[in-house]
């Protein structure tokens, strides 16, 4: 369901993009897509340019985000690795509203199919319709491969009482391990540890031990928890399980716990 501040800042945006000869269309992802929007939602909007424009539209895109509505604050997503993004704020009525700004070509390679919100002509329509997504899945051998060489970092860390690396490295493990094995597990696309309120209700419990508070016996706790949890959720049958990594790391994390308790 679509609120009116979404409606609105649509709107607006339809209006001035459908005006600029370089702009051919404008597309909806997220939330929208399936129909989940609440108060609280980004608005995820791809902006869709014709080639030959590439320079000019990637030079003016902060400028074209200000066109839109009462832009607060912006700024470009190279440190996710998309600089074709600009992650915006608008207001007085807050919004997040994310825009991507790409080619009609690009759109062949996705992970979902955006909703059409306005296009020129039937272009985008056309390679929608000739193409299908592809939503990346984990690679169980990937996680397998450094899920113990990151308990023995967390390990050091933690007998160097570098407490906050600790717990940063149990919030990265939760999102880029715990949490897509969870999702997969129920049925859900891996987006890190997004709804797993929701979707992992079976492993709340078990997730909610993997969170650490700033003390070392808390910090041991949540990354034994953490260990047990991968444990029960990885498919041993699907990878080549690192044995003896796995032994040697759990037994110098518990040896650090102990030389620090004595």
């Amino acid at each position: 369901m679509r609120l009116p501040v979404h409606e609105r800042f649509i709107e607006r945006a339809i209006g001035f993009l459908c005006q600029d000869h370089r702009l051919t269309g404008l597309l909806a992802g997220g939330s929208m897509v399936y129909g989940a929007m609440d108060e609280y939602s980004d608005l995820d909007l791809i902006i869709v340019y014709r080639n030959e424009f590439r320079s000019e539209i990637m030079e003016q895109r902060l400028q074209i985000a200000e066109e839109l509505g009462n832009l607060l604050s912006a700024f470009t997503g190279e440190h996710v690795g998309e600089p074709r993004l600009v992650i915006c704020l608008y207001g007085p009525v807050p919004i997040h509203v994310d825009l991507k700004f790409i080619q009609p070509q690009e759109l062949e390679s996705r992970i979902e199919n955006p909703k059409i919100l306005w296009e020129r002509g039937s272009d985008i329509t056309t390679i929608l319709n000739k193409t299908t997504t592809i939503f990346p899945y984990p690679d169980p051998q990937w996680m397998e491969d450094r899920f113990w060489v990151w308990v023995h970092y967390g390990a050091t860390k933690l007998g160097r009482g570098e407490l906050f690396e600790v717990i940063d490295l149990l919030t990265f493990i939760r999102s880029t391990v715990l949490g897509p094995l969870i999702l997969i597990r129920n049925g859900r696309q891996p987006r890190g540890v997004r709804k797993l309120e929701k979707y992992g209700v079976q492993e709340l419990e078990d997730l909610k031990k993997t969170v650490s508070l700033h003390s070392f016996e808390s910090c041991y706790q949540a990354l034994k928890n953490t260990i047990t949890m991968y444990q029960s959720l990885r498919q041993v049958s699907e990878i080549e399980t690192k044995a003896e990594a796995e032994s040697i790391s759990i037994e110098f994390l518990d040896n650090v716990y102990s030389a620090q308790s004595q």
